[in-house]
């Protein structure tokens, strides 16, 4: 169900959620969220490519570990954050019983 507001891939100085009440996807706050969380994703892919590296070496201690869970932990929050965003986004679909628009079902 859309609300009309969008989640932004940013909380306020005390760690709440931002919203943004807007018409349209294209203003200037939406093209930067847009922009923030094409590299919220990217650094996530990246740090993520960085974490099988480090797993796979033998030498690699506890503090790089347990850096590397805290980044992993701070990129899957970003993530989250932008999947509840796009998904309240999406429009809602109320057909029934029948298959979602778009496709048939599992295969």
């Amino acid at each position: 169900m859309s609300t009309g507001l969008r989640l932004l891939p940013w909380s306020d100085p005390d760690g709440k959620p931002c919203y943004l009440a807007s018409d349209g996807g294209d203003s200037p706050l939406s093209r930067r969220a847009d922009a923030i969380e094409a590299v919220q994703m990217s650094m996530g892919a990246e740090l993520l490519r960085h974490a099988r590296a480090l797993l796979n070496a033998p030498k690699a201690d506890a503090r790089e570990l347990r850096y590397l869970a805290d980044r992993l932990c701070e990129a899957l929050r970003d993530v989250l954050r932008i999947a509840e965003s796009r998904g309240a986004r999406l429009p809602s679909y109320d057909g029934g019983d029948g298959p979602a628009p778009g496709g048939g079902g599992c295969d």
